[in-house]
Protein backbone atom coordinates (compact mmCIF):
# COMPACT_ATOMS: atom_id res chain seq x y z
CA UNK A 1 0.00 0.00 0.00
CA UNK A 2 2.94 2.23 0.84
CA UNK A 3 4.28 1.59 -1.81
CA UNK A 4 1.89 2.60 -4.28
CA UNK A 5 1.75 5.89 -2.79
CA UNK A 6 5.57 6.39 -3.50
CA UNK A 7 5.59 5.38 -6.79
CA UNK A 8 2.52 8.01 -7.79
CA UNK A 9 4.72 10.83 -6.24
CA UNK A 10 7.68 10.52 -8.36
CA UNK A 11 5.28 10.26 -11.28
CA UNK A 12 3.64 13.51 -10.66
CA UNK A 13 7.09 15.19 -9.69
CA UNK A 14 8.46 14.80 -12.74
CA UNK A 15 5.04 15.96 -14.82
CA UNK A 16 5.58 19.31 -13.27
CA UNK A 17 9.21 19.60 -14.08
CA UNK A 18 8.17 19.35 -17.39
CA UNK A 19 5.56 21.94 -17.45
CA UNK A 20 7.96 24.38 -15.53
CA UNK A 21 9.87 27.13 -17.80
CA UNK A 22 13.02 27.39 -15.17
CA UNK A 23 15.24 24.85 -14.55
CA UNK A 24 16.06 25.77 -10.99
CA UNK A 25 12.75 24.70 -9.51
CA UNK A 26 13.28 21.16 -10.65
CA UNK A 27 15.11 18.76 -9.16
CA UNK A 28 15.84 16.75 -11.79
CA UNK A 29 17.11 18.66 -15.06
CA UNK A 30 15.20 19.05 -17.90
CA UNK A 31 15.44 20.94 -21.79
CA UNK A 32 14.41 24.57 -21.45
CA UNK A 33 11.75 25.42 -23.82
CA UNK A 34 11.36 28.12 -26.78
CA UNK A 35 11.31 32.00 -26.03
CA UNK A 36 7.89 33.08 -26.00
CA UNK A 37 6.28 35.60 -28.77
CA UNK A 38 6.70 39.29 -28.24
CA UNK A 39 4.03 41.09 -26.74
CA UNK A 40 2.35 44.08 -28.49
CA UNK A 41 3.91 47.65 -27.22
CA UNK A 42 1.69 49.37 -24.40
CA UNK A 43 0.16 52.50 -24.94
CA UNK A 44 1.60 55.79 -23.72
CA UNK A 45 1.29 56.70 -19.99
CA UNK A 46 -0.29 60.00 -18.79
CA UNK A 47 1.08 63.24 -19.30
CA UNK A 48 2.68 63.72 -15.68
CA UNK A 49 2.54 67.03 -13.54
CA UNK A 50 4.52 69.91 -14.47
CA UNK A 51 7.37 70.35 -12.33
CA UNK A 52 8.77 73.07 -10.01
CA UNK A 53 10.67 76.35 -11.73
CA UNK A 54 14.15 75.79 -12.05
CA UNK A 55 16.88 77.59 -10.31
CA UNK A 56 18.23 80.88 -12.06
CA UNK A 57 21.26 79.87 -14.40
CA UNK A 58 24.81 81.26 -14.05
CA UNK A 59 25.07 85.12 -15.93
CA UNK A 60 27.74 85.81 -18.44
CA UNK A 61 29.77 87.73 -17.54
CA UNK A 62 30.50 91.26 -19.21
CA UNK A 63 33.19 90.64 -21.38
CA UNK A 64 31.96 87.16 -22.95
CA UNK A 65 28.76 88.90 -23.73
CA UNK A 66 30.50 91.22 -25.77
CA UNK A 67 32.96 88.78 -27.50
CA UNK A 68 32.25 89.38 -31.18
CA UNK A 69 32.49 86.32 -33.61
CA UNK A 70 34.54 85.68 -36.92
CA UNK A 71 32.96 87.67 -39.78
CA UNK A 72 31.62 85.14 -41.73
CA UNK A 73 31.22 84.64 -45.59
CA UNK A 74 29.29 87.26 -47.72
CA UNK A 75 26.03 86.75 -48.83
CA UNK A 76 23.97 86.07 -52.07
CA UNK A 77 23.50 89.51 -53.76
CA UNK A 78 20.00 90.50 -52.94
CA UNK A 79 17.30 92.23 -56.02
CA UNK A 80 17.99 96.12 -55.98
CA UNK A 81 15.51 97.86 -53.98
CA UNK A 82 13.32 100.68 -55.25
CA UNK A 83 14.58 104.12 -55.96
CA UNK A 84 15.01 106.46 -52.75
CA UNK A 85 13.40 109.84 -52.99
CA UNK A 86 15.82 112.55 -54.57
CA UNK A 87 18.47 114.02 -51.76
CA UNK A 88 18.75 117.70 -51.52
CA UNK A 89 21.30 119.69 -54.15
CA UNK A 90 24.86 119.70 -52.65
CA UNK A 91 26.82 123.01 -52.49
CA UNK A 92 28.37 124.47 -55.85
CA UNK A 93 31.82 123.12 -56.40
CA UNK A 94 34.56 125.48 -57.04
CA UNK A 95 34.90 126.13 -61.06
CA UNK A 96 36.98 123.98 -63.53
CA UNK A 97 40.22 125.40 -65.37
CA UNK A 98 39.69 126.94 -68.32
CA UNK A 99 39.06 124.14 -71.39
CA UNK A 100 40.89 124.69 -74.40
CA UNK A 101 40.45 126.63 -77.59
CA UNK A 102 37.39 124.90 -79.77
CA UNK A 103 37.32 125.14 -83.67
CA UNK A 104 35.84 128.03 -85.59
CA UNK A 105 32.10 127.97 -85.64
CA UNK A 106 29.78 128.18 -88.83
CA UNK A 107 29.39 131.65 -90.27
CA UNK A 108 25.99 130.60 -91.61
CA UNK A 109 24.56 129.35 -88.03
CA UNK A 110 25.78 132.54 -86.38
CA UNK A 111 23.65 134.47 -89.23
CA UNK A 112 20.26 131.99 -88.30
CA UNK A 113 20.20 134.45 -85.46
CA UNK A 114 20.44 137.72 -87.27
CA UNK A 115 16.65 138.92 -87.21
CA UNK A 116 14.22 141.53 -88.59
CA UNK A 117 10.56 142.16 -88.04
CA UNK A 118 7.77 144.77 -88.21
CA UNK A 119 4.63 146.13 -88.06
CA UNK A 120 3.17 149.18 -88.89
CA UNK A 121 -0.24 150.93 -88.51
CA UNK A 122 -2.03 153.62 -91.77
CA UNK A 123 -3.23 156.46 -88.56
CA UNK A 124 -5.66 157.95 -90.64
CA UNK A 125 -9.21 157.74 -91.95
CA UNK A 126 -8.59 159.54 -95.21
CA UNK A 127 -8.09 157.72 -97.94
CA UNK A 128 -4.85 157.82 -100.12
CA UNK A 129 -4.62 159.35 -103.31
CA UNK A 130 -4.87 156.71 -106.34
CA UNK A 131 -1.65 155.80 -107.87
CA UNK A 132 0.09 156.65 -104.63
CA UNK A 133 2.24 155.88 -102.16
CA UNK A 134 0.25 154.46 -99.01
CA UNK A 135 1.93 156.12 -95.83
CA UNK A 136 1.66 154.70 -92.53
CA UNK A 137 2.55 156.87 -89.57
CA UNK A 138 2.28 154.38 -86.45
CA UNK A 139 4.84 151.77 -85.68
CA UNK A 140 3.86 148.91 -83.94
CA UNK A 141 6.73 146.67 -83.85
CA UNK A 142 10.43 147.47 -85.62
CA UNK A 143 13.06 145.01 -83.65
CA UNK A 144 15.73 146.29 -85.92
CA UNK A 145 14.70 149.54 -87.25
CA UNK A 146 14.52 148.54 -90.70
CA UNK A 147 11.49 150.32 -91.87
CA UNK A 148 11.69 154.20 -92.40
CA UNK A 149 9.15 156.32 -90.90
CA UNK A 150 9.98 159.11 -93.26
CA UNK A 151 10.00 157.09 -96.38
CA UNK A 152 7.37 154.90 -95.28
CA UNK A 153 9.19 151.60 -96.67
CA UNK A 154 11.38 148.89 -95.53
CA UNK A 155 15.03 149.54 -96.04
CA UNK A 156 16.77 146.20 -96.24
CA UNK A 157 19.98 145.90 -93.85
CA UNK A 158 20.29 141.72 -93.70
CA UNK A 159 20.59 140.48 -97.15
CA UNK A 160 17.77 137.49 -96.82
CA UNK A 161 14.60 136.09 -98.06
CA UNK A 162 11.74 138.02 -96.54
CA UNK A 163 7.87 137.74 -96.18
CA UNK A 164 5.66 140.89 -96.02
CA UNK A 165 2.02 140.72 -95.85
CA UNK A 166 -0.59 143.52 -95.07
CA UNK A 167 -4.48 143.61 -94.01
CA UNK A 168 -5.69 146.78 -95.59
CA UNK A 169 -9.26 147.98 -94.62
CA UNK A 170 -12.29 149.63 -96.83
CA UNK A 171 -15.33 150.76 -97.03
CA UNK A 172 -17.80 151.35 -99.61
CA UNK A 173 -14.88 151.95 -102.02
CA UNK A 174 -13.05 149.72 -104.26
CA UNK A 175 -9.03 148.68 -103.66
CA UNK A 176 -6.23 147.63 -104.95
CA UNK A 177 -3.00 147.74 -103.33
CA UNK A 178 0.56 146.91 -105.00
CA UNK A 179 3.59 145.57 -103.58
CA UNK A 180 6.60 147.43 -105.04
CA UNK A 181 10.26 146.19 -104.87
CA UNK A 182 13.01 149.03 -105.87
CA UNK A 183 10.53 150.28 -108.32
CA UNK A 184 9.46 147.04 -109.61
CA UNK A 185 5.62 146.25 -109.25
CA UNK A 186 5.61 142.55 -108.21
CA UNK A 187 1.92 142.01 -107.10
CA UNK A 188 -1.27 143.64 -107.51
CA UNK A 189 -4.29 142.59 -104.80
CA UNK A 190 -7.73 144.16 -105.46
CA UNK A 191 -11.10 143.88 -103.62
CA UNK A 192 -14.26 144.97 -104.95
CA UNK A 193 -16.79 146.23 -102.56
CA UNK A 194 -20.44 146.48 -102.73
CA UNK A 195 -22.37 149.47 -101.64
CA UNK A 196 -22.76 149.62 -97.57
CA UNK A 197 -20.12 146.90 -96.87
CA UNK A 198 -17.05 147.16 -94.83
CA UNK A 199 -14.53 144.04 -95.16
CA UNK A 200 -10.96 143.64 -95.02
CA UNK A 201 -8.51 142.43 -97.69
CA UNK A 202 -5.22 141.12 -97.35
CA UNK A 203 -2.25 139.51 -99.27
CA UNK A 204 1.55 138.56 -99.13
CA UNK A 205 4.61 137.75 -101.07
CA UNK A 206 8.07 136.10 -99.99
CA UNK A 207 11.15 138.87 -101.58
CA UNK A 208 14.94 137.90 -101.53
CA UNK A 209 16.32 141.45 -100.81
CA UNK A 210 19.90 142.06 -100.97
CA UNK A 211 21.40 145.28 -98.65
CA UNK A 212 19.62 148.63 -99.47
CA UNK A 213 17.17 147.38 -101.09
CA UNK A 214 13.76 148.89 -100.60
CA UNK A 215 10.00 147.44 -100.48
CA UNK A 216 6.93 149.62 -99.53
CA UNK A 217 3.11 149.87 -100.72
CA UNK A 218 1.16 152.22 -103.67
CA UNK A 219 -2.49 151.85 -104.22
CA UNK A 220 -4.27 151.42 -107.63
CA UNK A 221 -6.86 153.39 -109.92
CA UNK A 222 -9.21 152.13 -106.49
CA UNK A 223 -8.04 153.88 -103.48
CA UNK A 224 -10.81 153.06 -100.76
CA UNK A 225 -8.17 152.08 -98.04
CA UNK A 226 -8.92 153.76 -94.32
CA UNK A 227 -8.64 152.72 -90.46
CA UNK A 228 -11.06 154.35 -87.81
CA UNK A 229 -9.33 153.85 -84.35
CA UNK A 230 -10.33 150.96 -82.78
CA UNK A 231 -12.83 149.43 -85.27
CA UNK A 232 -10.84 149.15 -87.92
CA UNK A 233 -6.96 148.89 -89.27
CA UNK A 234 -4.49 148.75 -92.13
CA UNK A 235 -1.60 147.22 -91.41
CA UNK A 236 1.67 146.54 -93.37
CA UNK A 237 4.27 144.06 -92.15
CA UNK A 238 6.96 141.78 -92.66
CA UNK A 239 9.70 139.73 -91.33
CA UNK A 240 12.92 137.70 -91.96
CA UNK A 241 12.74 134.14 -93.14
CA UNK A 242 15.92 133.25 -93.88
CA UNK A 243 19.38 135.45 -93.76
CA UNK A 244 22.07 134.54 -96.50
Amino acid sequence: MFGGRIIFGVLLAGFLCLSLVSTDTCRSGGMPGFPGIPGFPGRDGREGMKGEKGHPGIPLKPEETRKKGEKGEPGIRGIPGKRGPQGDFGIMGPPGPLGEPGEPGNSEASRSHLQSAFSVARATRNNPESNSLIRFGRVITDISEDFSITEHKFVCKIPGTYYFVFHASSSEKHLCVNLIHDEKKLAVFCDHMQKGNQQVSSGGLAIYLKKNEKVWLTTGTYNGLFAEGEKADSVFSGFLIHAH
